[in-house]
This record gives C-alpha cells, sequence and structure tokens, in this order.
C-alpha cells in the first residue's frame, strides 16, 4: 500500500512537471525572421506587431541572409517568416514551373507539411516577381500596357538591360519563346542600380524590374507592364510557420491571414518606397501602416 501511495505521490508531481513545461513552451516568445532586405523586414515587423496586438511574447530576428533562412526555421531558429511562393517552388523545393498562383500555394504548402516540421499560411496579393518597367510617357505615346503590346513595338523602345538579363532563360531569352523576338531599338547595358535614373534621365525607356520596387510608386514617371502571357511564376508574399507555434497558439493563423487580406502589390510598393526613396525606418513605417488598419 505504502508503494502504491508514493508510486501515485511521483507520478502527481511528474505531471504537475510535464504540466509547467508545457505551459512555458506555450509562453515562449515566438521567433519572427526577416530576409535581409526592406521589403521582408516591413512585412516582418507588420506580422510582429500584430501579434503584439494581440498579446502574444514576439521576439525579433532581422537580416537572416536568404540561403539561410529555410534552415533557420527547420532548426527552430526562426518560428515565422515572411517568404514566397515563387522562391519556395523554384529555389527551394526545385520543382517545375507554375504559373497559377492558387496552384503554387497548394504544391508548397504539400511540400512543407511533408515532414510535419512546416507549413504555410494564406499568401497575399502581393506579387514581387520580374517584369519589365517603362516609362509612363512612353507607354502612353505607343500604347504599351502588356508585354504583348512591348514586343510589337520593341522597335521603337530603348532597353535598358543589366547584361545578366539578355543571358538568363528566365530573363529575354524566355521572354522570346513565349512573345517572340523583341528587337529593340536600342539595348544597352547598365549598372542594376542605375536603371531608374537612367529612364528618368531620358537615356533608356524601358527596364527589367521587380514588381514591388519603391520606384514604381512615382506612377507619373514609371508603369510595370502586364506579363499577359504569365511567363514568370507568381512570387506572392507567404508566411511560413513551424506547426509546433500553429499547435500552442492557434491564434496565430487569423492574425497573419488577416494581415495578409491587405498587403496587395500596390501597398508592398508604397511601403518600400516609404523606406527606399523617402529614407525613413523600417519599424517606423511597419507601425504606421499597422496602425492605419485599426
Amino acid at each position: 500500500m505504502k508503494k502504491r501511495i508514493r508510486i501515485s505521490f511521483f507520478a502527481a508531481i511528474f505531471g504537475l512537471i510535464l504540466a509547467g513545461c508545457s505551459s512555458a513552451s506555450s509562453d515562449e516568445a515566438i521567433k519572427i525572421g526577416s530576409k535581409d532586405f526592406t521589403e521582408s523586414l516591413v512585412v516582418s515587423e507588420i506580422y510582429a506587431l500584430a501579434l503584439e496586438d494581440q498579446g502574444l511574447n514576439v521576439e525579433r530576428v532581422p537580416n537572416i541572409a536568404s540561403s539561410v533562412i529555410p534552415q533557420s526555421i527547420e532548426k527552430g531558429e526562426v518560428d515565422l517568416y515572411p517568404e514566397y511562393t515563387g522562391t519556395s517552388l523554384l529555389t527551394i523545393f526545385k520543382l517545375p514551373l507554375e504559373t497559377d498562383p492558387d496552384a503554387v500555394a497548394q504544391t508548397i504548402r504539400e511540400k512543407y507539411e511533408e515532414d510535419g516540421v512546416l507549413t504555410t499560411l494564406d499568401y497575399a496579393e502581393a506579387n514581387d516577381s520580374a517584369g519589365i518597367a517603362i516609362k509612363t510617357s512612353v507607354s502612353e505615346e505607343y500604347g504599351i500596357k502588356t508585354l504583348s503590346d512591348l514586343q510589337e513595338n520593341a522597335d521603337q523602345i530603348r532597353f535598358a538591360s543589366q547584361g545578366e538579363f539578355d543571358q538568363r532563360e528566365d530573363g529575354l531569352p524566355g521572354l522570346e519563346k513565349v512573345y517572340g523576338e523583341f528587337n529593340f531599338k536600342s539595348s544597352t547595358v547598365y549598372d542594376n542600380s542605375l536603371k531608374y535614373q537612367v529612364l528618368k534621365s531620358d537615356e533608356a525607356d524601358a527596364t527589367p524590374a521587380y514588381t514591388t520596387e519603391g520606384q514604381l510608386s512615382d506612377t507619373e514617371e514609371f508603369t510595370i507592364l502586364e506579363d499577359d502571357k504569365n511567363f514568370w511564376p507568381p512570387y506572392n508574399l507567404v508566411p511560413v510557420v513551424r506547426q509546433d507555434v500553429l499547435e500552442n497558439h492557434p491564434e496565430v493563423e487569423t492574425i497573419i491571414n488577416d494581415i495578409n487580406k491587405n498587403l496587395d502589390t500596390q501597398t508592398v510598393i508604397d511601403l518600400n518606397a516609404k523606406v527606399d526613396i523617402d529614407g525613413e525606418d523600417y519599424q517606423k513605417v511597419a507601425k504606421d501602416y499597422f496602425e492605419s488598419l485599426n
């Protein structure tokens, strides 16, 4: 009898310890990571603010190299971070090209969940894909709104390339397989950091771009052309998150999905512009934006 009582006593104590450990794990800070560029820093800070606003404890882990962050979340050094659907599909999982945003999102979610460690939340409309930007005045003069329009009017357009764009399969060679030859009036190689300055100073008319770059907020100067034949895959913002975090904090899914509902491409362009062009601190930009939602 005494032995049975002693065993029951220690079993009760052990149960209390386990309960305490479980409680502690659920109170640990949720580690929000970001890649080492403006857009990722701003979006991850918005996620952090949203979670804190709902009473969750958050730790920020900013400026992780893009090549390293997938391993960081696998190891638990990060619990959640904003990724891109196209990056997950092509770079992380090395899967075949797919251009339908919903299909890409479903494919990568299934891949992330295979090991039972990670998953994704709802992707945002914001799409940081490759594209071509053109001077708005030239777009209006020749009626160029799409890449098909650009191909048809290429002999009127001075192209500002960055060299490698002319060689990569996801650059001009791939574009020409889908749209036909782009027989530009001229094509000159410029440093990528100078491309918008080159257009603004009327040295060229069009240039390769990424569709959420802050300079595109100046729509009087620049227009991003529609990829009307869906050559480039979607690069929608998509949160990657550890499944154990969602088990401990199921509310995280709703909180982050609600944020992503508002993050369209133009919104992200404007947020990037505030940091990269206006020189504001990314944390202030994120805070101002988050407060504007309430």
